[in-house]
């Protein structure tokens, strides 16, 4: 795939959702087993191509259709990836100063490459399925509270 470049994805217009949720609908129903035939015709061309596509590709082709149908913007990012400072705080949302907070603090690793930081992938995820946790955590915490004072929420 080469290098990970720092560029926002672009959001799909209403006819590229519409067009990959009908794309969706029909191929959610081909279950591959071990590995899907694809045949491609581009329109207006005269031929077609025919690949064979390994089932974990297939099913990730599936979801980046669902969230383009959807209305999201997709960026594929390989697991192994260590990103810039910059790549790190928009895959989580946040600005860049607040994602090197998080480094100081040690609560996302990271590591120098020459003067610049960088983080792996898997770290953010870690990061981001241990803070949605703790924020389902809160949540639960202050609806039993709001409960126990009948405060109708």
């Amino acid at each position: 795939m080469g290098v990970l470049r720092a560029r926002r994805p672009n959001l799909p217009t209403s006819s590229a959702s519409a067009q990959a949720a009908e794309a969706v609908q029909r191929l959610s129903r081909v279950r591959a087993t071990d590995a899907a035939k694809v045949v491609v015709k581009p329109e207006g061309a005269a031929t077609e191509d025919i690949a064979v596509v390994p089932r974990e590709a297939f099913d990730l082709f599936l979801e980046v259709l669902a969230q383009l149908a959807d209305g999201n913007a997709v960026s594929v990012v390989p697991i192994h990836a260590e990103l810039t400072t910059q790549q790190a705080a928009d895959l989580l949302n946040v600005s860049r100063p607040y994602l090197i907070e998080l480094l100081d603090t040690g609560k996302i690793p990271s590591r120098l490459v020459g003067t610049h930081r960088r983080v792996r992938y898997t770290d953010l995820v870690a990061y981001q399925q241990e803070d949605d946790a703790r924020r389902a955590k809160l949540l639960d915490a202050l609806t039993a509270e709001s409960q126990e004072l009948k405060l109708g929420y």
